[in-house]
C-alpha cells in the first residue's frame, strides 16, 4: 500500500517541484539581468519538461530502459492525441504557418532519427539494439539545431517580450529552488520505484506503466494549461508549446538519458514509434488539408479515438 501512495505522491512532487524550481530560476535569471528571450528559451521552455527529464534520468541510472523510453513516447502521444484532441473538442484550433511547415516536420524527423538509432540489428547488423552515448550525442546535436531555430524565430517575432516573471526576495528564490530540487529528486525516485513495483505486481511491462500513468502524470501541467487556454479561446501559443515539447522530449531528454547510460531497445517498441509517427503525420495532414489550417472538433474526436486505441494496444498486446 505504501508503494502506491509514494508512487502517486512521487508524480505530484515532480510536477510541483518543477513548478517551484522554474519560478525560482526565472526570478533569479531576471535578477541577473538575463533577457526575456533567454529566460523564455531556457528556464521556461525547458521547465515544462523537467518532470519527464527527472523520471528518465532516474530510470536510466537504475537501468530501467523501458521506463525511460516509455515515458517519452507516452508523453508525446498524450501531448498530440490527448491534449490536442481535448483542445480541438473544446474549440477550433488554428496552427501558425511555422508550426505546420517547420515544427511538425521537425517532430516527424525526431521520430525517424530515434527509429534509426534504435534498430542497430537492422541497420548496422549489430548483435543487439542499444542506445549508446554516441546516440545520445547525435540527439543532442539535433536539439542544438532546433534550439538555434527557436532563438531565430523568437528574435524575428519578438514574442518573448510578453513573458511575465514574478519576482521574489533572495531567500524566497533560494527556498523555491531548494524545495523544487528536493521535490524533483524524491518524486523521481518514488515514481520510478513505484512503477517497477506496480508493473511486477500486475505482471505488465514497465513500459506500459511509464507510457500511461507516468506519461499522463508528467504531462499534467501541459494538459491543464492547454485546456484552460482553450476555454479562454487562446490556444495558439499552447499548440506551439505542445509540438515544441515533443521535439524537446525526443531530442534533449532522450539525448541526456542515453548519454548517462547505455539503454537497450526492445524491437516491440517499434510499434509504439509507429503509433507516434502516424499520429504526428495525421496532425500534419489534417491541418494541411484544411484551408484555414485548423484542427476541427471532428479531428479532435478522431485524435481521442486514436489515443484510446493506443492505450488498448498497450494493455492487450504489450
Amino acid at each position: 500500500m505504501l508503494v502506491y501512495i509514494l508512487f502517486i505522491l512521487g508524480i505530484g512532487l515532480i510536477v510541483k517541484g518543477a513548478d517551484f524550481f522554474v519560478k525560482g530560476s526565472a526570478a533569479l535569471a531576471k535578477k541577473l539581468h538575463m533577457s526575456n528571450l533567454m529566460i523564455g528559451m531556457t528556464v521556461l521552455a525547458m521547465g515544462t519538461s523537467l518532470p519527464e527529464l527527472v523520471v528518465n534520468i532516474n530510470a536510466a541510472l537504475q537501468g530501467n530502459a523501458d521506463i525511460a523510453l516509455g515515458n517519452i513516447i507516452g508523453s508525446n502521444m498524450a501531448n498530440i492525441m490527448l491534449i490536442l484532441g481535448l483542445i480541438a473538442v473544446i474549440t477550433t484550433v488554428a496552427l501558425e504557418r511555422s508550426v505546420l511547415w517547420r515544427e511538425i516536420p521537425f517532430s516527424l524527423i525526431s521520430i525517424v532519427v530515434i527509429f534509426i538509432l534504435a534498430n542497430d540489428v537492422f541497420f548496422n547488423h549489430a548483435s543487439e539494439n542499444i542506445f549508446s552515448r554516441a546516440d545520445g550525442l547525435i540527439l543532442l546535436v539535433f536539439f542544438g539545431v532546433f534550439l538555434y531555430y527557436l532563438i531565430l524565430l523568437a528574435r524575428r517575432h519578438d514574442k518573448t517580450e510578453d513573458i511575465e516573471v514574478k519576482m521574489y526576495k533572495n531567500w524566497q528564490i533560494a527556498g523555491l529552488m531548494l524545495l523544487g530540487l528536493v521535490g524533483l529528486y524524491l518524486g523521481g525516485k518514488w515514481t520510478v520505484d513505484g512503477a517497477v513495483h506496480i508493473a511486477r505486481l500486475l505482471k505488465i511491462s514497465e513500459f506500459v506503466i511509464s507510457a500511461t500513468i507516468i506519461a499522463i502524470g508528467t504531462s499534467l501541467p501541459e494538459l491543464v494549461t492547454s485546456v484552460m487556454a482553450a476555454l479562454r479561446k487562446n490556444v495558439g501559443l499552447a499548440v506551439g508549446n505542445i509540438i515544441g515539447s515533443n521535439i524537446f522530449n525526443a531530442f534533449f531528454i532522450l539525448g541526456v538519458t542515453f548519454f548517462f547510460h547505455d539503454t537497450p531497445f526492445s524491437a516491440i517498441a517499434n510499434y509504439d514509434l509507429l503509433f507516434l509517427f502516424i499520429s504526428t503525420l495525421a496532425l500534419f495532414f489534417f491541418v494541411f488539408l484544411d484551408k484555414k489550417h485548423e484542427i476541427s472538433r471532428r479531428n479532435g474526436i478522431f485524435f481521442l479515438l486514436i489515443y484510446a486505441g493506443y492505450l488498448a494496444f498497450l494493455f492487450t498486446i504489450r
